[in-house]
């Protein structure tokens, strides 16, 4: 039975340590989608910062974006959305008040007011860089609780993997916790963590679920390559379950198949492997 669907993480998956998508993983991308597989960008990543990625490929993409957030074509057209309640949000902003610096609330709105932060730093060393490459996106609000005038599509925490650890920890407590899903990202070498607050019920798995189901997909057509733990639903519910040489070692516990880094074309090689071949390269 051959692959129908490719899913890809972006961030230490498709991208190489220089942030780059390599010659050979623009290749066995296109390739894949002229024999008909399609091919999709799941990610972390807001629509906006996520497509720049996508635009480095010719190819056509679906993007589920926001950890499942968000489906939306490559020409912005949207195809999926399940927003967080903004009094959930409103309350995991309450219980997170220690955390403020390190707060985001996400809409889903054209360019302005996209990102709302309290206060920005333009010169913070942990999230400078991300404010100036994202500056027509982002907003101040005093309080931040006070941008909650429409549902958001997510609440973002960023920060050293201590701080965000243990705010992690004191959301998982609440007596609420039902009514959101928490998914991270770890990057040890880096000292640096993010933690997404999204509707209950969303992960990329879920999304990638939702999405091939109507597409006629099953999940044993479906290739899934990752190297993070917001990865984690995502490779449990495909067929082919495909984990980055650099992923993080609780996905490579798991007794899945692992490709090279993002440095050695793993997911060109991972496509080429368990995509191509079973159409008959």
């Amino acid at each position: 039975m051959g692959i129908r669907f490719i899913a890809l993480d972006i961030d230490g998956t498709l991208l190489n340590s220089k942030f780059e998508v390599s010659a050979g993983n623009r290749l066995m991308i296109a390739e894949a989608t002229r024999r008909g597989i399609e091919v999709a960008l799941v990610t972390g990543r807001r629509y906006d910062f996520a497509m720049p990625v996508a635009q480095q490929i010719e190819a056509p993409l679906t993007m589920i974006v926001s950890n499942g957030a968000l489906v939306r074509t490559t020409d912005g057209v949207t195809r999926l959305r399940h927003l967080l309640p903004r009094e959930t949000a409103r309350s995991v902003l309450t219980a997170t008040e220690a955390w403020r610096e390190a707060s985001a609330v996400i809409f889903d709105r054209p360019e302005e007011n996209q990102v709302m932060l309290q206060v920005i730093d333009w010169n913070d060393p942990i999230r400078g860089g991300y404010y100036r490459r994202n500056r027509e996106f982002l907003a101040e609000a005093m309080p931040l609780e006070s941008c909650l005038t429409e549902d958001p599509i997510q609440v973002l925490y960023t920060g050293t993997v201590g701080r965000i650890r243990e705010a992690e920890r004191v959301l998982r407590g609440v007596p609420f916790a039902g009514e959101f899903a928490l998914a991270s990202t770890v990057y040890e070498e880096r000292d640096f963590s993010m933690l997404d607050v999204v509707k209950a019920g969303v992960t990329k798995g879920a999304t990638l679920a939702e999405w091939t189901a109507a597409r006629g997909v099953r999940p044993e057509e479906i290739l899934a390559v990752g190297d993070n733990h917001n990865d984690l639903e995502m490779l449990s519910f495909a067929g082919v379950p495909v984990v980055m040489g650099n992923g993080v070692a609780e996905l490579k516990r798991r007794g899945w198949h692992i490709t090279g880094s993002n440095n050695e074309d793993g997911v060109a090689e991972a496509i080429k492997r368990f995509a191509l071949q079973e159409s008959g390269e």
